[in-house]
């Protein structure tokens, strides 16, 4: 890995203002959303650009589908999507996760592949290996870019991942992937290593073109501390500051945000960059809406 020195390349980064999320996208996002000024429909408008969704359904509406429908209509993009679980859960308990029938996912994904043309993907909750791989063919063939958010556990922390799912995951979606963003956890449970400058390495080796590591799981301090590094770079780190409270849903906007900006054409450390700053507001104006984990105020900006 880097040296200390090198890992010392440190970014504070201040909340970001209404007008900052306001920005209109990159020139080349508007460049290709211009082709399809003249279809049916655009009546001379700039198309939004695609996302598509691989994730779970949250109940409470917290996390998963729900939080990536909102993230990025949130940031300039439209959502389609194909859920992967339904799952028993609220604020405050989480009971069971049901995968999807693969065949199901299959026909669904292959249906809507040849209807809809998508910029980028977004890879949630995927509970079983027969879903994954079946997400590693469609990726094979598609060429976007893909931020994966590996959820292992639930937003409570109950596991529900195997040791087969998790070598699934590592070896068929990994090469595929854009961003990967685990959490402490997750890295070490996705390449076997305690050390995190280890597995930030590891995880590169495995195929993904670069890796944001999140902390707040672990992070019983002041600050909150993200590590990014891509294939080619020194790892940046991102400093911010602890937010009180429990929240649900925080990773399935995190990296929601990303694949929004990189379907707007974003390069990839500044889609990470932004999407921490979002996801930092999303958090620090969470609403109480159960008994527990607050939900993203995903709209903050313009919340009332």
């Amino acid at each position: 890995m880097a040296s200390a020195q090198r890992l010392a390349r440190d970014t504070y980064l201040p909340p970001m203002s209404c007008e900052a999320l306001s920005s209109s996208p990159p020139e080349n996002s508007s460049r290709r959303s211009a082709a399809h000024a003249d279809q049916p429909g655009a009546a001379g408008a700039t198309a939004r650009p695609v996302v598509l969704a691989l994730s779970g359904h949250d109940p409470s509406g917290a996390a998963g589908v729900q939080a990536d429908i909102e993230t990025l209509a949130r940031a300039g993009c439209q959502c389609v999507s194909v859920l992967t679980a339904l799952t028993v859960q609220n604020t405050a308990r989480f009971e069971a996760v049901h995968p999807v029938s693969s065949t199901l996912f299959r026909k669904q994904l292959t249906l809507l592949s040849s209807d809809i043309t998508v910029s980028a993907c977004k890879l949630g909750m995927l509970p079983d290996v027969a879903l994954v791989e079946a997400t590693a063919a469609y990726l094979g063939e598609a060429r976007r870019p893909v931020v994966f958010d590996p959820v292992l556990s639930s937003g409570l922390g109950d596991a529900f991942a195997s040791a087969a799912l998790v070598r699934s995951m590592a070896e068929c979606l990994l090469p595929h992937t854009t961003v990967v963003t685990p959490n402490l956890a997750e890295a070490r449970l996705l390449t076997g290593l305690d050390d995190p400058e280890r597995a930030l390495r590891r995880l590169l080796e495995l195929g993904c073109e670069s890796v944001l590591l999140t902390t707040a799981d672990t992070t019983s301090g002041a600050e909150v501390i993200n590590t990014w590094v891509g294939a080619q770079g020194a790892p940046v780190r991102y400093r911010w500051r602890k937010l009180p409270g429990m929240y649900h849903g925080s990773g399935c906007t995190l990296s929601a945000a990303i694949a929004a900006r990189l379907a707007l054409g974003s390069p990839v450390q500044t889609a990470v960059e932004w999407a921490q700053e979002y996801t930092w507001l999303s958090l620090k104006h969470a609403r109480q809406l159960g008994h527990r984990q607050l939900h993203p105020e995903r709209f903050h900006d313009r919340a009332g």
